[in-house]
């Protein structure tokens, strides 16, 4: 009989234990049946086969691996504690080890225990040795005799019928995973086995109690999902899959099935190893019931990236840049907090440490302390972490060789002297939210500082003729002091870069990205991508496009003077937008729309626990709006407030008022308090745009022109998921369906680089800045030989003065418009350049260094507002907001194309004006933005049609009979209800009656508004 491939579930488990062990484990025996045959050696895959019938329920221990461990490494400590014999089960004292041992285990966890070992009365006993160093040879002997076992079909519980799990690995007779295996062959995956542990696995049984366990796998043979803590029903399996075209999956394998990476790589002794050393941790967190124990086990890409950023270091060792692009929600924090505790002990290609210290750079605030509270919790070893409050600090810690130091990139500046006793050491410098705060002078100064000199210290003294005494020419100085300068610019040989962002822009890929010889089609691409498409697809993230509702804002204005003077069209036209959307009319509309759509769809979401964000265009918007929607939400009896969130202090009604007066609280209380009741809406001025992570944030209510890298951040504050949390709504008034679009395609998948920056074009543009004749090439050399000369400032300023007067005298505004612009993009494009290129240019930077200085000195170019008293002429007639169809945005799926850094020419000048007489101008704007409001349709009597008449006309008697038996006749009983209806405007505004008597056009606005307000959904959908 041909014997038949096994497509069984039980075929699956034999494949995996027979590449562990060697063996297929479907009859294993005891371990001490099995020593007194012969003896027991590592299997397949340096496992040993273990039985069933070692594992005991009581303490949810193999104690027979855990006796022959201790008995081969430790026998002497044994025999102290009274355990001559650890195989004797009747040894009192081998029963109090045990009872010992798991109660630690409930209490600290199995991956605190087998780290830290175990405390019993006299003796210390070690349950883990570590991976050692190279050369340790004992420590390596050590290693090698920990146990790692699997047992097939493993019984747990105590009662006669005991259920069983597929498989269960034990570190050194410690569980510290089960898998459940299912198998599409036949009829079941990987969500049934997710399935048998929510429902038949009881997170009461000792095995399955939290910390007790590392990791559940629910594995088939396409997908694998994994989970710390057991709840029951509420348990929470993430996937742990390697992606599959940038989604979610695992791709194909050319032999084997599509999920033996599991297997074959991450349980490998190896691997297991690292994971326990370097990976997995345990925090303790609020449980209904006291705190509860949870493992920190990593996702799949993060411990990808770590591991291939490592060996890439020991191949090649310090000096080396690259970029992470890893999606916003993807556990950045962790990931980087990883990678940086174990860069400290990370060796190079000659087995050294690679390097000395490791800085982490984070450019937002708010989360500087987050991050650096996930690498204390990360490092086993506290003392390894620094933070540096300040540039003293900083220094202090470099000089010091601490091995960790989190800092923020703005410190970096504020190092001004040399650290001369670095030079022969190597860095890795981690830089947080790099498409921020990666590039210009900041950047320079972290290499600077690092390298041991800063481009803003003092220059050094250079000789003049009579005091050479036989030192080198001067001019040799100057161009040495201008090449030092330069090489502070670049980035250091002595140092790798690694940058995380979920958004990398141009500079971020040319500065960082890694250059792929294998596919010339692009410039650079990052090292490690874990894209925002994977992220949604496997649920880590929720996708912010998938409910957008654009609201249109229609309106009129009118003119409050009785001329018609000229003003510029084009500055008017975007000055009368602003006014109108910040009118207090407007805002106030708005703010009902958003209190009504909050209390009606939001509040009630994630368990009652949603809350929502408002983005405004400038703090005096914001305040604004926060006083609008507070009173708002009064009006509506909610009781739910909101807070408000800015930078600074503002002027209000000429008090100076900031968020902890407004709110009436601190300020470093707002991200706590917005997860406190009775606060439910943050109203925010860029403030809380980027780097803020709140789960509970549910959506966004957009009052801002968003573009680029600053709308995908913007939105993406609503992308964390939780616990039922199921969606996300965007409610724009500003901006158009295809701009959010756009700016989000680059980032749905790899992020690379069209092409590199041609340096040639700089060229180009110090040739137009040339002639311009506000300087010449004597001038600029003069300038930089007295700067690096270490003159005193009274000595540089009038050198700058021939310039500034050549600017202000012989350029009109438009030419300084123009030339001022080019100074700005060469000093800008010039620092970004001199970091990247292999060569520098000491013509350059000669120029720079005068340039970086003149342009301070430069007077703002005469430019005459043309548009000045535009917004005292005109009035707001009228103002209504519609709701547009909710839309789901959806991303080409491909990877986005990013042209390198523009550099131009030197700036556009100033534009034409477009002179126009006032009531043209007004006429353009209504016949752009009016839509179908006529004359006298202001804010306010919408309002009185939408509160008193509409629900008039709703309950009148015939209309309601024709509503209901005779529909064709619907339409006419409801105007004649609404004229009837409008008579009471007879005793309150005779205005307002006589236009819809005598107007037509006004009396069809009337009708038709009315007439939606009665048929159709309100203006915001009541579902999302």
């Amino acid at each position: 009989m041909v014997a038949m491939t096994d497509l069984t579930e039980r075929g699956l488990e034999s494949l995996i234990v027979r590449h562990l062990t060697g063996e297929d484990g479907l009859a294993a025996t005891p371990l001490a049946q099995r020593i007194a045959e012969g003896p027991v050696t590592y299997g397949g895959s340096g496992y040993y086969l273990g039985a069933p019938a070692d594992y005991d329920p009581a303490t949810a221990l193999d104690v027979a691996q855990l006796v022959t461990f201790l008995r081969t490494t430790q026998g002497a400590k044994l025999a102290r504690l009274g355990i001559a014999d650890p195989a004797d089960p009747a040894n009192t004292h081998r029963r109090d080890l045990l009872a010992r041992l798991s109660r630690e285990l409930t209490a600290r966890g199995v991956v605190d225990v087998l780290r830290r070992g175990l405390e019993h009365r006299s003796e210390h006993l070690d349950l883990w040795f570590a991976t050692p160093t190279p050369g340790n040879e004992e420590a390596a002997q050590l290693h090698r005799m920990n146990r790692l076992s699997v047992t097939r079909q493993l019984h747990f519980g105590q009662e006669s019928q005991r259920p069983s799990i597929d498989l269960c690995v034990f570190v050194n007779g410690l569980p510290f995973a089960t898998i459940e295996l299912k198998n599409t062959f036949t009829g079941q995956d990987y969500r049934h086995a997710i399935e048998q542990y929510k429902r038949d696995r009881d997170p009461r049984e000792l095995l399955f109690q939290p910390g007790r366990c590392a990791v559940h796998i629910a594995l088939d043979e396409l997908q694998a999902h994994t989970c710390t803590v057991l709840r029951g029903g509420g348990s929470k399996f993430l996937p742990f899959n390697r992606g599959h075209g940038d989604g979610a999956g695992n791709p194909p394998v050319g032999h084997g099935l599509r999920t033996s990476y599991v297997w074959e790589g991450i349980l490998a002794p190896a691997s297991l190893a690292n994971i326990l050393e370097n990976f997995a941790h345990q925090v303790k967190k609020k449980a209904p019931r006291g705190d509860g124990l949870e493992v920190i086990w990593p996702r799949y890409h993060q411990l990808d990236a770590v591991r291939r950023l490592l060996e890439d270091v020991k191949t090649h060792g310090a000096g080396r840049r690259y970029l992470i692009q890893h999606s916003a929600g993807s556990g950045k924090s962790r990931t980087i907090a990883w990678l940086v505790t174990q860069l400290v002990g990370a060796r190079g290609p000659g087995g050294g440490i690679a390097f000395n210290s490791v800085v982490v750079v984070t450019d937002r605030r708010l989360l500087d302390g987050q991050l650096g509270a996930t690498v204390q919790a990360t490092a086993q070893m506290r003392h390894l972490v620094a933070r540096a409050e300040s540039a003293q600090q900083l220094r202090q810690h470099l000089r010091d060789g601490r091995k960790i130091i989190v800092t923020t990139v703005q410190k970096f500046p504020h190092i001004h002297e040399a650290i001369d006793d670095l030079k022969d050491r190597t860095f890795a410098i981690v830089i947080d939210e790099a498409h921020s705060g990666q590039g210009g002078r900041a950047s320079t100064a972290v290499n600077a500082a690092l390298g041991g000199s800063v481009v803003n210290r003092a220059p050094v003294a250079v000789p003049t003729n009579d005091d050479t005494g036989g030192v080198d020419d001067p001019e040799d100085s100057v161009n040495d002091e201008l090449e030092r300068r330069i090489r502070d610019r670049k980035l250091l040989e002595s140092a790798s870069y690694f940058a995380f962002t979920a958004t990398p822009k141009n500079r971020t890929l040319e500065l960082f990205g890694t250059v792929d010889p294998a596919d010339g089609s692009v410039a650079r691409r990052p090292f490690h991508a874990y894209s925002m498409k994977q992220a949604i697809l496997e649920g880590f993230i929720l996708d912010v496009l998938q409910n957008v509702t654009p609201i249109d804002s229609y309106y009129t204005l009118g003119s409050r003077i009785p001329d018609d003077p000229e003003f510029d069209a084009k500055r008017a036209r975007r000055r009368l937008h602003r006014y109108v959307e910040g009118h207090p009319d407007a805002l106030r509309a708005k703010a009902e729309i958003v209190a009504d759509h909050f209390l009606r769809n939001v509040a009630h979401r994630i368990g009652t626990k949603a809350r929502a964000m408002i983005v405004c265009d400038g703090i005096a918007n914001a305040i604004a709006w926060w006083r609008a929607i507070s009173e708002a939400l009064v009006e509506n009896s909610s009781q739910w407030r909101a807070i408000i969130a800015f930078s600074g202090e503002h002027d209000v009604d000429g008090v100076p008022q900031t968020e902890t007066s407004l709110n009436g609280f601190p300020s470093n209380d707002i991200a706590e308090k917005v997860c406190t009741d009775p606060y439910r809406i943050l109203v925010c001025a860029d403030k809380f745009q980027t780097g803020y992570d709140e789960p509970l944030m549910h959506t966004m209510y957009v009052d801002k022109m968003l573009s680029g890298v600053k709308a995908v951040q913007t939105l993406s504050r609503l992308n964390r998921a939780c616990p039922d949390k199921h969606d996300t709504f965007v409610l724009d008034f500003r901006n158009p369906l295809q701009a959010i679009e756009d700016a989000f395609q680059p980032f749905y998948r790899a992020t690379l680089l069209a092409a590199e920056t041609d340096p040639n074009k700089l060229h180009d543009l110090k040739a137009e800045l040339d002639a311009a004749g506000v300087y010449d090439q004597a001038m600029v050399d003069h300038f930089a030989k007295v700067f690096v000369s270490a003159a005193p400032r009274e000595e540089l300023e009038p050198l700058l003065s021939p310039a500034v007067e050549a600017y202000t005298n012989d350029l009109d505004s438009e030419q300084q418009i123009k030339f001022k612009g080019g100074v700005r993009t060469f000093c800008r494009t010039y620092d970004f350049l001199a970091a990247v290129l292999p060569w520098g240019h000491v013509a350059w930077e000669s120029l720079s260094i005068f340039l970086s200085l003149l342009v301070h000195q430069l007077p703002a170019p005469l430019d005459e507002d043309l548009a000045k008293g535009i917004l005292e002429s005109v009035t707001l007639d009228a103002y209504r907001l519609e709701k547009r169809n909710t839309t789901r945005l959806l991303l080409v799926d491909d990877d986005g194309l990013i042209d390198p850094i523009p550099i131009g020419s030197a700036g556009g000048g100033k534009p034409e004006a477009e002179m126009d007489k006032l009531s043209n101008i007004i006429k353009a704007f209504n016949a752009e933005f009016g839509a179908d409001l006529p004359e006298g349709a202001g804010p306010r009597l919408l309002q009185r049609l939408q509160d008193n008449v509409a629900p008039r006309v709703a309950t009148d008697q015939r209309y309601v009979n024709a509503a209901a038996n005779t529909p064709h006749n619907a339409r006419s009983e409801h105007d004649a209800a609404l004229g009837r209806a409008m008579e009471t405007f007879l005793q309150e505004d005779i205005t307002v009656y006589k236009m819809y008597v005598e107007n037509q056009v006004f009396k069809s606005f009337v009708d038709n508004f009315v007439y939606r307000l009665n048929t159709e959904p309100p203006l915001i959908s009541a579902t999302v």
